[in-house]
């Protein structure tokens, strides 16, 4: 029996010897993060500095690009000194905090998906009234929500996770995962699974049921509107269905593999995917909206022309 102290440790034993190629991976994985840093802060600089973008829908989308790089923090970090490491070894300590980031992360993307397309909801179907009801107020307040609320469910999750007396220490994972956790367990671990079930409805099935219905009513106005309106719902949601879809994706592989699926996997399939939602999504987020979105695109570009003629 393993007991979880601050000396205890975790195997992460999905990780194989890659041999010199170890190097070209990190290089790789290393110059991603850089990516995601640099087109995150970009994006974030130019919306706080820019009075012109100091609209709930920009604010939002700050919040989804400070998500981002909170996310891939809690990930890429490790995951640097592993691939270098010949003993894929993670103390119970950071893996406890590594699954706090993740967790949180998730739950705060699908948050700030869900209250950016209530924005666009009322923005699109209540065009007249949209002043009055996305107040500086209400933004101060869906704002808190969207970080204090996966901050307090996660910590419940782990802190039922924690005091575990465990079987083992070896987790067939890139990462830590809370689940992953709770089935090394010695002990009856149903109200473990209660709440990691809880968790995950509130977590990811009601933001996405949230999200669906806003989008079906926006649809409502589109087909019954004016082209103009049409044209404005198009170029404001598409980049944020496209998000939605990319994160909700790997977040259900994750959910699916990590409980149905753990062995009928490839290892390398398992790798890449386990991986898809914490890389992919911090970078397609500002890549996407810099593109899609005229305002922050022509920004941008008078941002890049400027340091280019500096340099």
């Amino acid at each position: 029996m393993v007991n979880i102290t601050q000396d205890s440790y975790f195997i992460l034993s999905v990780y194989f010897d890659t041999g010199v190629l170890k190097y070209l991976y990190f290089i790789i994985i290393l110059l991603l993060y850089i990516l995601i840093i640099c087109t995150n802060v970009l994006l974030i600089v130019v919306i706080c500095l820019n009075r012109s973008l100091h609209e709930p829908m920009y604010i939002f989308l700050c919040s989804l690009s400070v998500n981002e790089l909170y996310g891939s923090t809690g990930l890429f970090p490790l995951l640097l000194v592993q691939i270098l490491s010949d003993i894929h070894t993670v103390s119970a300590s950071f893996c406890f905090l590594q699954i706090f980031c993740v967790y949180s992360y998730v739950c705060v993307e699908f948050l700030n998906l869900a209250v950016m397309s209530y924005d666009r909801y009322l923005a699109i179907c209540y065009p007249l009234q949209y002043n009055t009801r996305m107040t500086t107020k209400k933004v101060a307040m869906l704002f808190g929500v969207t970080w204090l609320y996966p901050f307090l469910t996660v910590v419940v999750l782990i802190s039922l996770s924690a005091p575990l007396q465990l079987c083992g220490n070896i987790i067939n994972k890139v990462y830590c995962g809370n689940y992953s956790v709770v089935k090394l367990a010695c002990s009856d671990t149903r109200l473990q699974n209660i709440y990691g079930l809880i968790y995950t409805v509130i977590a990811i099935i009601l933001p996405v049921i949230l999200i669906i219905y806003t989008y079906m009513k926006i649809l409502k106005v589109c087909f019954s509107g004016s082209k103009q309106t049409r044209q404005k719902a198009v170029s404001t949601c598409t980049p944020h269905l496209a998000s939605l879809l990319n994160f909700s994706f790997g977040c259900c592989f994750q959910i699916l593999q990590s409980r149905f699926f753990s062995s009928s996997v490839p290892n390398l399939l398992d790798i890449l995917l386990s991986l898809y939602f914490l890389t992919c999504q911090p970078l397609f987020t500002p890549v996407l909206y810099g593109l899609k979105m005229s305002k922050i695109r022509n920004i941008c570009k008078r941002v890049l022309c400027l340091l280019s003629g500096e340099v």
